[in-house]
């Protein structure tokens, strides 16, 4: 019976963990830490050159942390319930899933087999937000409250863009012979989606400076400065005697 090494999955939930902390409070030791884990970790996934990756993985670290402050501070600018940065930085689940997202998503481009998944599947069972690290995510990122929130790994995400609880950015369909294609939309610049709307399909575009209303559902281009909204009749009346 083949030995599919699923006890690194406390492995990894580790590495994780402490690669977010290390990212902000940066130790020798535990660098050192990190890096024998993620060799150890290629080794027994049978990934090639485990140490040269790490290496350049590393090196993507400072640029990952100023995409990382820009994206919390976004969180202090759109929230008004933040009081302070270290609140983003400490009690956000938002912000950690886009931090590890933004971690899974270098070993993504560097062509790192399994790690990231099993990075961005650890963080979305603590977070409820599944991001897959082959999307691509701009600047200044904002989510707020975040659970339920579904990213498709072809979704192409540009900057300033704040989206809510429930979002789903899907493909129209599942059938494997799309898996080179691009199978989730575009949002652009400046774009606002609320919360539970659902946009499917790699040939959508949310045009730029554009607002999503809650519960839409979308499976066509929006231009840009738009307002989509999704209306249902509500009615409400007095009781009569306090019976209905």
């Amino acid at each position: 019976m083949k030995n599919y090494n699923i006890r690194l999955k406390e492995v990894i939930k580790t590495f994780t963990k402490r690669l977010f902390y290390n990212l902000f409070d940066e130790l020798e030791d535990e660098t050192i830490f990190l890096k024998k884990t993620f060799i150890e970790i290629t080794s027994k996934l049978a990934i090639e050159n485990g140490e040269g990756l790490w290496n350049e993985f590393q090196e993507q670290f400072p640029t990952i942390r100023k995409k990382l402050d820009l994206d919390a501070a976004s969180f202090l600018k759109n929230d008004p319930a933040s009081t302070c940065i270290e609140e983003v930085y400490l009690a956000y689940p938002g912000f950690y899933a886009i931090s590890v997202y933004r971690l899974s998503h270098q070993l993504y481009v560097l062509k790192v087999p399994i790690i990231p998944r099993m990075m961005s599947e650890y963080v979305h069972g603590i977070t409820g937000i599944d991001i897959h690290p082959g999307a691509t995510i701009g600047e200044s990122f904002f989510v707020d409250h975040g659970t339920g929130i579904v990213i498709g790994e072809t979704s192409i995400i540009k900057s300033n863009v704040k989206i809510f609880q429930g979002v789903t950015l899907g493909g129209i369909q599942v059938k494997k012979e799309m898996k080179s294609s691009k199978r989730h939309p575009t949002i652009e610049d400046n774009v606002t989606i609320y919360a539970n709307a659902t946009i499917l399909g790699g040939d959508i575009v949310i045009g730029a400076n554009s607002t999503i209303g809650a519960n839409v559902w979308i499976t066509q281009s929006v231009p840009e400065n738009s307002l989509v909204t999704y209306q249902t009749e509500i009615k409400i009346r007095p009781k009569k005697n306090g019976i209905n």
